[in-house]
């Protein structure tokens, strides 16, 4: 019979309803439980695209005995760290607090107030390298318990404690600097990998906020090294086998130190932020490559992970047929047989496909050197090879295609979708491709008609028509700046309107009004054992991290000092961290490069309907110029946004001509008009 978690809409959760264990959701009634029998919770968190989550699931919550163990001794709950990761924020700081290290699937034991005394991640089912078997872990909880309660409670009052602390460190360094950027940026080097790209040795993970922190060090102090090193990493990543050579898009991480052998899981959130890098450094550079793989993410996501009601869904596993990465990789014979022998030895010569094998005697496609490149050594013509090599990849994708895929969790979430609406938002603007920005709108209309509460405040996941769990700070903040990015690309009202409703709501319900910052959780949340703020980026931005950039890019636009005042006392009550840790704060320091600017605010008046006004206003969206905000007066529409006014007031275009306007802190420079001259103070920006 399946357990309580046959009622969930998760995924992962889902993938547990069949087991022997007495598993509960995180719900009252468990809680409850807990609280009335005074026996200890086991808190087993993870996500449905975690590889050793399906291995302990195999191995222990399958098995009958020790499921018996579990149910006899402890409350069962099992959590999506995807839908609750105010919950994993908290027990995954118990686990790195008391193991040194921490992942998924997380092992929690808590006491019924909830208050954890033991934690670890995946626990073998029988004893092997130095770890006990889960049983044996079973066995020493509950005599712990048992025997020796007053020691757990105490020690777990001091975990918790401790706990309550993260994210809350007294800043005794003042404010943000100049020279605290530039040593935060340069500090990256010291694990900087210049023959590979990458930071740090194997595993190897993108590091996408890292890039960005690189990419605008590079553009405010002429640091070619820098420019180098994201190039490197860009070309590197996209040449190697986390990326997919045939559909497009970024596996999770490479185990390798080289990018060839990815952990073959597609996050969107992964592919979200590296989609804006690339199209960053296309816009930097100007070099294609970075705005075709840029393409190809998007094409990915709108192929494979894209609602049919517009929302983005979340991963695609890296299993298929309980195998990792069979769905992805190939034998040169069967290449040969989809695209023929002489399409083949091109194909095979270029993406490394062997005979032998790059993969435990499979080939995972990638490419040791630049695609023209090889070619040219080979001694084929570039243009016609390249021509064959795309037929090539077409025809490898469809016939992948026909394979059993990898498992996909086709949950909504909010904070993720807003990441790839922003990234879609910019690419439709630099690339000046509609089709990206159609669908950056229709997740963006999916998730507010679908996943709000009658009140309009924001909810977190959905899927099957049941939207649910109230929004955490990065929903509302990663949507604050995917509305700018959208109002940037479209220059309608709406995206303003409803960025400056959101950015209400977490000033309402999210500040600390005493210290500043914010907290991860609402004032009206769900109360858990502390309520704590979200400060370190992981994969993804922190939520304060990104609040703080949100804020900025909203009330430079707007004029609203408020909302970069809040924005400032965010960043600087995480100089403790930047200066400890750069490397865990790349979001925060693309904050503090916007903050200490300077920081203009560009206004173009003309009639939209322009020839001029258009490339002008291309000219902008497509040039990489970090630390402006954009608007547009349109002399065909009026009246303007009434969150405009403090910077569109007195505006207009000067004789009718499209006319520039170039401001700093709402002081604006002499007006600029006609396409000619405007182009020509573009480049001087």
């Amino acid at each position: 019979m399946p357990n309580r978690l046959a009622d969930e809409t998760s995924p992962y959760l889902l993938q547990h309803q069949d087991n022997p264990v007495d598993w509960y959701p995180w719900v009252p009634e468990a809680l409850e439980k807990s609280r009335q029998e005074n026996i200890p919770i086991f808190l087993s968190i993870g996500y449905s695209a975690c590889h050793w989550c399906h291995v302990m699931e195999h191995e222990s919550f399958e098995s009958e005995s020790i499921a018996e163990q579990l149910r006899d001794r402890f409350v069962c709950i099992k959590v999506d760290r995807e839908e609750r990761p105010d919950l994993d924020q908290i027990y995954m700081n118990a686990v790195q607090m008391m193991t040194g290290q921490g992942g998924w699937p997380m092992s929690v034991f808590l006491t019924p107030d909830l208050k954890p005394f033991f934690a670890g991640t995946y626990f073998p089912p029988a004893p092997r390298m130095n770890m006990p078997s889960f049983s044996q872990i079973i066995e020493a909880v509950h005599t712990a318990w048992d025997d020796r309660r007053q020691v757990v409670l105490e020690h777990s009052e001091e975990i918790t404690r401790r706990i309550s602390l993260i994210g809350s460190e007294e800043n005794d360094l003042g404010e943000m600097t100049f020279e605290l950027l530039a040593q935060s940026a340069t500090s990256l080097e010291d694990s900087f990998d210049f023959t590979n790209g990458g930071f740090g040795r194997a595993p190897k993970f993108p590091h996408a906020m890292d890039l960005q922190l690189l990419l605008r060090s590079w553009q405010r102090n002429k640091n070619e090294r820098h420019l180098r090193m994201v190039t490197l990493n860009l070309d590197k990543m996209a040449r190697g086998g986390i990326y997919d050579h045939l559909g497009g898009g970024f596996s999770r991480y490479s185990v390798d130190a080289f990018w060839l052998v990815p952990h073959f899981e597609k996050m969107l959130y992964d592919n979200s932020l590296l989609a804006g890098v690339y199209i960053d450094a296309y816009a930097a550079t100007s070099n294609s490559f970075y705005a075709t793989v840029a393409g190809e993410i998007f094409d990915y996501t709108l192929a494979y992970l894209t609602d049919e009601q517009g929302g983005f869904h979340s991963t695609e596993d890296a299993d298929s047929e309980g195998v990792e990465g069979k769905f992805y990789v190939w034998l040169p014979n069967e290449i040969e047989e989809i695209i023929g022998t002489e399409a083949a030895e091109k194909f095979c010569s270029i993406y490394d496909i062997t005979a032998s094998g790059n993969f435990e005697g499979n080939n995972i496609p990638n490419l040791k050197a630049p695609i023209e490149e090889l070619i040219e050594r080979a001694g084929w013509d570039v243009p016609s090879t390249m021509r064959q090599l795309g037929e090539s990849r077409r025809k490898l994708l469809a016939a992948r295609d026909t394979r059993v895929r990898p498992a996909k969790d086709d949950k909504i979430l909010a904070s993720w979708n807003a990441l790839m609406i922003d990234a879609m938002a910019r690419a439709a603007a630099i690339l000046n491709e509609p089709k990206y920005l159609d669908a950056a709108i229709a997740a963006t209309d999916f998730v507010l008609s679908n996943m709000r509460r009658p009140d309009g405040r924001l909810l977190h996941s959905w899927r099957e028509g049941r939207a649910k769990f109230d929004a955490y700070l990065d929903d509302y903040s990663y949507f604050i700046n995917a509305f700018v990015s959208l109002y940037e690309a479209t220059f309608d009202d709406k995206w303003l309107e409803l960025a400056v409703e959101f950015a209400e709501t977490i000033l309402v319900h999210f500040e600390d009004r005493e210290k500043g910052g914010f907290y991860y959780t609402a004032d009206d949340h769900e109360q858990l054992i502390t309520r704590n703020k979200d400060v370190h980026d992981s994969s993804v931005p922190s939520g304060s991290s990104m609040t703080a950039t949100s804020l900025l890019r909203l009330g430079k636009l707007t004029g609203n000092q408020r909302l970069v005042d809040a924005a400032a006392t965010t960043i600087n009550n995480a100089l403790p961290i930047i200066q400890r840790q750069p490397a865990a704060a790349g979001q925060m320091l693309v904050a503090a490069d916007f903050l200490l600017g300077p920081t203009k605010e560009i206004v173009v008046a003309g009639d939209s309907e322009n020839t001029e006004t258009q490339n002008v206003l291309r000219a902008l969206q497509q040039k990489f110029i970090p630390r402006t905000v954009l608007a547009f007066l349109d002399t065909r529409k009026q009246p303007y946004s009434r969150h405009l006014d403090a910077l569109l007031k007195g505006k207009e275009a000067v004789d009718g001509n499209v006319t520039l306007f170039i401001c700093e802190d709402f002081s604006c420079q002499a007006p600029i008009s006609g396409e000619d001259e405007i182009l020509a103070a573009i480049k001087s920006l």
